[in-house]
């Protein structure tokens, strides 16, 4: 009640005070200006969706007063004092009642676009006043744009009221480096447009510092700035532009902090570039030493493009030599590994694991690590290369079912400290890649212990961020928490109703179903190699009953159900992939799909892992479902989930089996078409007793134990609640 007596009151205020600024007698010159002024005042009250003297644009009401005292009364007031002084001109009066009016719509017109909050309109309405007095004593403004923020100090100096001021032009300056400061994603532009602002040669060795990748870009130019750059006199910048102007300079730039110190010639460097395995293991051994230097707070310049470099070089051409000889036997298959060392392998797994073949793994890399020490520890491993993403590791072991391997390597009590480590601090990272790991870990664990260990070592993080009031931490611990607890206990834990997710444990039949026909539309990914051929083959087979219909043409075949719910099955065939017909037969169906408006609920990729990419390439929002039959098809979670951020997934960390696939798919069809929905753990504890002698099967993942991709969700979730309280 006493808020609305104070906005009532304030509206009262408002009007008086309009009557009383209105009261004066104006020249007609003038009066032009001053109802400019009301008409943009009239605009920015009625921005917040209501016709009234009030301005209400936030939920904060003490606030909102505040901004309406400043859009009504303080705007009257400067109007006042400006046809109140008798010492000034009239055309300086019309100068300043113009200049305000500008200021006003440039507010008006940044809140419109969001480049401005409304609350900053106290502060603008205040600076404007407070420039305004420096003005008509003929004193520089320079000062006070210098304590404005940006979005204000840039209203002020383009309006026409300070337009001639005598520190306009430092004004100009002070400003361009408060947007470059705001916006460091534009100073490279600003400095190419403007290369002799006063400032350039101070603030390009900032970037060379901050940005040093995007200043090699530019130290290239043939232009002013590339000119700039090249003759500047500090250290740092010289040996970045130097470097640009070398044929080899990107395969130098990975080493810029150790070249930069004195630790690394380009010399050194020049003798190992033609040679893949030299090259790589420098690369290593780099990225070893800014690990360590990372340990002790020191961020190394460039380490960023010496992980992307290290990754690139990883997958090509190693990694890429031992996939594509998969069909070969191992000692053949695996030979390009024999001059590398633990360290050498250990990076080649973290950096790889989003292409590297699960056998590729299991029976390639992963063995030969220990293979290449003379004391095969796993703790002795983690000190070599300085716990360099480490969680990644554990994550892969986890994943591949190497976890145990791995731990049963070290001391009980190493065993223990490290997956504590592993659990602790994932609030520290910019991005959310290690809490995911640690999700998708836990959910590959068997180990009841350990898994008792990792989650009383999360529910003592969580109290811990309560405590201290770390909301970020809190977030994370408390849904990994939640998650841990729904898959031990699904009967406690509703996780739906906890995190605001979608159910994990079912599907249910009418979000498959398309709203205007009730059908099911499902799409599975044929693939024209050998095995995709038998694979498409046995699926007919299946299909090849009275519960469905068969109709082709020459690229795709559809498949209806003739009873029940109604459940149709777009599938490619198999057509000659070393001619790309198989592509091309995807590509049509894609086409005829998306003119005939029909939106698959169900994906199914039936092939080899060196096929997923293209499957995933194909993939549309509207996919609810997602089946992933190849093998390590895990592994593509996140990639998955940001073309279908709610999809439930089910993928094998190993080896896809046609053996695994064709009943768990059979089962998924027949549970729709009966009118069902889908129960994943029940469905999982039917396809347990039917394939539980297949040790394949236990390497699937259920949407249920996906805890990877439901944290995701969760933490969006979460996100997106918290930016609309």
């Amino acid at each position: 009640m006493k808020k609305i007596y104070s906005l009532f009151f304030l509206a009262g205020i408002c009007l008086f005070g309009k009557a009383q600024s209105t009261k004066n007698n104006i020249p007609l010159a003038r009066q032009f200006f001053h109802d400019a002024i009301n008409a943009t005042q009239k605009k920015i009250l009625l921005s917040d969706g209501v016709d009234d003297n009030l301005f209400t644009p936030t939920s904060n009401e003490s606030l909102n007063i505040e901004i309406t005292q400043f859009a009504t009364i303080e705007i009257e007031n400067i109007q006042d004092s400006i046809e109140a002084d008798s010492t000034t001109s009239d055309n300086t009066k019309i100068k300043m009642l113009r200049g305000l009016n500008e200021t006003l719509n440039a507010y008006l017109k940044g809140c419109k676009y969001d480049s401005l909050p409304f609350s900053l309109l106290p502060q603008i309405v205040t600076a404007f006043n407070s420039c305004m007095y420096k003005e008509l004593h003929q004193q520089s403004i320079e000062m006070l744009v210098a304590d404005y923020p940006y979005e204000v100090g840039n209203i002020i100096i383009n309006t026409i009221a300070f337009a001639d001021n005598t520190g306009a032009a430092a004004c100009k300056n002070i400003v361009l480096l408060k947007y470059c400061d705001k916006y460091r994603n534009k100073v490279f532009t600003v400095l190419s447009q403007q290369p002799d602002l006063p400032f350039a040669d101070s603030l390009i060795a900032v970037l060379a510092r901050r940005d040093p990748e995007g200043l090699y870009s530019y130290a290239a130019a043939t232009n002013a700035l590339g000119n700039k750059i090249r003759n500047h006199t500090d250290t740092l910048v010289h040996v970045i532009s130097q470097m640009a102007q070398l044929k080899s300079g990107r395969q130098l730039f990975p080493f810029l902090d150790n070249i930069y110190k004195g630790k690394l010639t380009v010399d050194q460097i020049n003798k190992v570039l033609d040679n893949d395995i030299a090259y790589y293991q420098l690369l290593v051994k780099t990225a070893i030493d800014y690990a360590d230097r990372l340990r002790l707070k020191d961020t190394p310049m460039g380490i960023n493009s010496l992980y992307a470099k290290l990754q690139k070089k990883a997958i090509d051409p190693f990694i890429n030599t031992i996939n594509g000889l998969h069909e070969l036997p191992d000692d053949m298959r695996f030979k390009s590994l024999q001059p590398f060392g633990a360290e050498d392998l250990y990076y080649m797994a973290i950096t790889g694991e989003e292409v590297m073949y699960t056998s590729s793994y299991v029976r390639g890399v992963y063995p030969r690590v220990w293979q290449r020490m003379a004391n095969p520890k796993s703790d002795s491993l983690l000190m070599k290369v300085r716990f360099d993403h480490f969680r990644k590791w554990i994550k892969m072991a986890a994943n591949y079912n190497t976890l145990d391997d791995f731990l049963k390597r070290m001391e009980p009590a190493n065993a223990q400290l490290l997956m504590k480590a592993f659990v602790n601090g994932l609030d520290r990272s910019g991005s959310l890649e290690d809490a995911v790991d640690v999700a998708n870990s836990y959910a590959s664990i068997e180990d009841s212990l350990l898994r008792k260990l990792i989650l009383n070592q999360v529910q003592l993080n969580l109290q811990q961020a309560k405590r201290t009031a770390n909301k970020k931490a809190t977030d994370i611990y408390n849904i990994l928490y939640n998650l841990f607890l729904s898959l031990d206990a699904p009967d406690k834990i509703d996780i739906a109703a906890t995190l605001g997710i979608p159910p994990a444990y079912f599907m249910p039949l009418k979000n498959l179903q398309d709203t205007a026909s009730g059908k099911i539309v499902v799409q599975q990914f044929f693939y024209g190699d050998k095995d995709g051929q038998t694979v498409f083959n046995g699926f007919i087979g299946s299909v090849s009953n009275a519960n469905w219909k068969i109709t082709s043409n020459d690229q795709w075949i559809t498949v209806s159900s003739t009873k029940g719910t109604p459940v149709v099955i777009y599938a490619n065939k198999p057509l000659d992939e070393t001619k790309n017909l198989d592509a091309e037969a995807q590509s049509k169906l894609d086409q005829y799909l998306f003119d005939n408006n029909i939106n698959p609920s169900i994906i199914i990729h039936r092939g080899h892992s060196y096929w997923l990419p293209s499957t995933i390439d194909q993939l549309v929002p509207s996919a609810k479902v997602v089946l992933l039959g190849s093998c390590g098809a895990y592994q593509s979670l996140d990639q998955i989930l940001k073309i279908c951020p709610t999809a439930q997934i089910v993928a094998s960390k190993q080896t896809g089996s046609g053996l695994v696939n064709h009943p768990m798919i059979y089962t998924i069809l027949e549970t729709l078409r009966q009118g069902k929905d889908l129960n994943w753990p029940q469905l999982w504890a039917g396809l347990s007793k039917t394939l539980g002698k297949n040790e394949l099967f236990d390497d699937y993942v259920p949407p249920h134990k996906n805890l990877g991709a439901l944290f995701l969700m969760a933490y969006a979730k979460k996100q997106e609640t918290t930016s609309a309280e």
